[in-house]
């Protein structure tokens, strides 16, 4: 039974996970510029969760259940803050 439960749990916290996106954010060069992108796509409610890499330059964003952002929504919003784009093929 135990297991069953396990097994259960262990799906079912997949299965309402939203889509994830990985956008590439040329510009980014500091903790505060990696702290304001957070902020501003925290802050769109289609977004479930954000998380920026400085390293690697990149956001990465999860997507609440059927909802996404545009790619133009993304560019607009990152090109607003001083930033460029680029969207994985």
């Amino acid at each position: 039974m135990k297991k069953l439960i396990l097994a259960f749990l262990f799906t079912s916290s997949f299965a309402f996970a939203g889509e994830v996106e990985t956008v590439g954010v040329k510009g980014m060069v500091c903790s505060f510029c990696a702290q304001g992108i957070t902020k501003k796509f925290k802050e769109q409610p289609e977004v479930a969760d954000v998380q920026v890499s400085l390293a690697n330059k990149f956001v990465k964003l999860t997507y609440k259940d059927g909802q996404k952002l545009s790619h133009d929504k993304i560019s607009t919003l990152l090109k607003e803050a001083g930033y460029e784009v680029s969207f994985s093929k």
